[in-house]
């Protein structure tokens, strides 16, 4: 299995801590994505981001771009995950 970046690492290692205590459950890989997916929809709908592109970010207030930044970082991840199973 490739390497993942420090911080789809680090989601993946927490998830398997709790769940099954083994560092490298492979299986478990679309669920964590599914789950990242669904925890970015429900803090900030694609509504309030429509575009993934930082420059169009530009007109909203300072949280508005933090918030969307945020969904961005955990899709990326859920993205990468996803595409490792």
């Amino acid at each position: 299995m490739a390497q993942l970046s420090p911080e789809a690492q680090e989601v993946f290692w927490a998830f398997n801590e709790a769940a099954s205590g083994k560092p490298d459950d492979w299986h478990y890989l679309p669920a964590i994505a599914a789950a990242l997916r669904a925890a970015a929809d429900q803090v900030v709908p694609e509504s309030e981001c429509d575009s993934p592109d930082q420059e169009d970010w530009i007109g909203q207030s300072a949280w508005a771009q933090c918030c969307c930044s945020k969904r961005h970082k955990l899709l990326t991840i859920a993205a990468e995950l996803k595409a490792k199973e």
